[in-house]
Parts: C-alpha cells; structure tokens; sequence
C-alpha cells in the first residue's frame, strides 16, 4: 500500500503541470490580459467586461492579445511607458519563459504576487482559505451525515409512505437552486423582511474577540448556519437517491439471500455485508463532491451573504486578469483534488478490505 501511495503522490507531478500548461495556453489566447487593462486606464477608459472583449471603450480600436508588441488601443501613449508596464507585469519575456519562472516559483511553494491587490498570493489565499474552508467542510460533512442514513431508510422501505413523501421533499429541494432558496432564507431570517434571526453578513461578529469560548462556537455557527443551509439543501436530492439506489441494487443480489438464510439479523445484513459494497460508488463521487462544494459551489452563496472566500477571489481575479492569483488558486484547487482523490481511493480499502490498489498492474 505505501508503494501505490508514494506512486499516486509522484503522478501528482506530470498531472499538475499538464493542468498548468493547458491552462496557461488558454489564458494566452484570451483577449484584455493586464497591460491591456493597465493601458485602459491610463487612457480613461475602463475595458468591458473586464477586458473579455478586447477593446477599449471609447477608444474604437481592438487591444491585441497578451505577448503581442502593439496595443492598438495606446497609440497615443509614450512606447518606454508600455515597454514599462510589459516588465511590471512580466509580459516582456517571450510565454515559454513565463511558464517556466512560474513552474520554479510554484515548486518553491512560491505563488508569486497579485497584480492588483499588492499583496502575496499565498497570503490571499490564506486570508480567504477560513471561509472556503467553514463552507465546504461543514456543508460536506452535513450533506454526507444526512443523505446516507436518509437513503438507506429509504432503500429498506422502498414503496412506503416515508419513501414517497422524502423523495418528493428532496426532489423540490434540489428543483430550487442555491442562490434562489439563499436570498429566500435572507428574506425570512435575516432581516429581509420577516426575521432578524440571523446575521447577514460575515463570519463571526465584530465584538468575536471579546466573547467566550463557548460564546465564539455560538458565534461562528450562528454565522455559517444560512449559508451552509443554502448550500446543502440542493445537494440533499442526488446524494440520497444515489445511497437508496446502490442499496436497493445490493439487497437483491443473492449473497444478501444467503445471508438472510443463515439466519442473520436484518441489521447486520445491512450493514457487515450490504453497506461495503454500496457504498463503494458513494465514496467514489466523495472528492469531486468536495472539491465543488469547497470551492465553486460556494460562489453566489459568498456574494449573497458578503462572505470573502476562495471562490469570490478566484471569479474576480479571472475577470481582472490577474494571473498569478488565478494560477495560484488553480494550483491550490488541483493538488487539493488530486489528494484528496487520493484520500478516497485509500477509504475504498477501509470500507472493503478486499480492494488492493497495491496489487493492481
């Protein structure tokens, strides 16, 4: 087993930087880059959309693609100045050299530093990182603690009441988005136009510090309880039928007949013979779950209630064009995913002591 781990943490190293590379290749093509936006606004204009569709408001000439040497857009401006803004923001060096300072910068765990916002990506992220990390941990670990139970009761009483009645409250859960059923919770419960029960904005409190221990675990779920409310209601739906499913498909098989005929009880039919096999297809959509709910499900949840996280950071970095924070996030995303891939392909052997990845060619 440790030599498919230390094989597994190796192949993190050519996929990272294919995931880089194509990335990087993309972000070369796309119009408005930085000295584009810079270019901008020393001419008094500001980019639409962010620089997405290459040209200068007002200015009636198309901005030419980043690594070109003429910005059509800044005719009027002095040749040393652009050269000036290409070298601050490193655009005087040919792409493939780009790349390559950005891949020894990032094996040094350096991610570089924002274009904008002066500051160091890796402090960025790490200011923003405890709200990613409130949201997708709880929302996560909340969503797996209801939707397993709820659909393995749903699978042992398929056809019943309680089936037919869950299935229906799920079913609308996940028919209202995220967003919709965030601004209703803010309507009812937030002061919107009901309840003031909860606060709208913000992690903790502006008086956190003075509080008690106690008094801050209170606080900061007080916070969280909205937002992680708004994120989970829609994720309820897939989750607990996928369980109910794989449930009902084990409970038929004839391994769980034999087990029935040597007289064992109900429970641990279910749970020491069908729960390992079950609930191999849950775990395999563990990491692609989390990795969503950490980061690009929370996005609109972060806007709605005033929330600065990862996902706000890495939507406004792509729409300023500021690449390192946008490469750096991407960074962080990718070899978050593929540990925590990882991660759960290491539980397959925990729920099924079968399985030997180690023994695979």
């Amino acid at each position: 087993m440790l030599s498919y781990i230390f094989r597994r943490l190796l192949l993190i190293i050519p996929t990272l930087f294919g995931i880089l590379l194509i990335n990087f290749l993309i972000i070369q093509a796309a119009p408005g880059g930085p000295v584009e936006q810079m270019i901008a606004k020393l001419e008094g204009f500001d980019s639409i959309a962010g620089g997405a569709t290459g040209r200068i408001s007002g200015g009636g000439s198309e901005v030419a693609t980043n690594g070109s040497a003429n910005y059509r857009g800044a005719q009027g401006l002095d040749p040393e100045l652009i050269a000036e803004i290409e070298r601050m923001y490193g655009f005087d060096k040919p792409a493939h050299e780009r790349f390559w300072l950005m891949i020894k910068s990032y094996a040094q765990l350096d991610l570089g530093k924002s274009f904008f916002r002066d500051a160091q990506v890796t402090d960025l992220i790490l200011e923003k990182l405890p709200v990613s990390i409130s949201l997708g941990f709880w929302s996560t670990l909340i969503m797996y603690l209801v939707s397993i139970p709820l659909g393995i009761s749903k699978a042992v009483r398929h056809g019943s009441r309680f089936d037919v009645w869950s299935s229906t409250a799920i079913v609308l859960g996940y028919a209202i988005p995220a967003f919709l059923f965030a601004i209703l919770l803010v309507i009812v419960f937030a002061g919107g136009s009901y309840f003031q029960w909860f606060p709208l904005r913000g992690l903790t409190s502006a008086n956190f510090d003075e509080l008690s221990t106690l008094g801050k675990i209170a606080d900061y779920f007080w916070h969280l309880a909205l937002p992680i409310t708004a994120l989970v209601i829609g994720h309820f739906a897939t989750l607990t039928l996928l369980a109910k499913n794989s449930f009902l498909d084990e409970i038929n098989k004839q391994y769980v007949v034999t087990a029935r005929a040597k007289g064992l009880t109900e429970r641990a039919v279910l749970y020491k013979h069908i729960f390992r096999n079950a609930m191999l297809i849950i775990i395999a959509g563990f990491p692609a779950a989390f990795i969503a709910m950490f980061f690009t499900g929370s996005l609109l949840i972060e806007v709605i209630f005033s929330l600065d996280g990862l996902g706000l950071l890495s939507f406004e970095s792509a729409m300023n064009r500021d690449y390192p924070v946008v490469f750096g996030s991407l960074f962080l995303f990718t070899v978050l995913g593929l540990i925590v891939k990882l991660v759960g392909d290491l539980t397959y052997t925990l729920v099924d002591p079968r399985i030997d990845f180690a023994g695979r060619q």
